[in-house]
């Protein structure tokens, strides 16, 4: 496989990625448009966000941080969370269990 083959996905406005799935998880490769949001929700995926470029204002919990690229994000299970891209941003997402409607 090869990341440039894979088609990407604009799963909410401004948020554009790229999917790899296995059986318990999720890895997505996001390019994020300057000012798209992505409103305040929780899920039973536990989560890790990495920061490849920009500036990310993202919120977990009651703690809001602006992340810069090498940051790394923890967002445990059913926490809520949720952020908006300051400039535009490649972000990686990683996943588990695997998000079945990203499929």
């Amino acid at each position: 496989m090869n990341l440039s083959k894979i088609q990407s996905k604009e799963i909410m406005p401004g948020y554009h990625g790229k999917m790899v799935h296995s059986e318990t998880m999720t890895w997505v490769f996001w390019d994020v448009e300057k000012d798209a949001e992505v409103p305040e929700h929780n899920h039973v995926h536990e989560q890790i966000m990495h920061v490849v470029e920009g500036d990310f204002e993202f919120t977990v919990g009651r703690k809001t941080d602006i992340y810069s690229p090498g940051d790394v994000v923890i967002i445990p299970s059913n926490v809520p969370h949720g952020g908006k891209a300051i400039t535009a941003c490649k972000l990686m997402d990683v996943f588990s269990p695997a998000r079945e409607e990203y499929k």
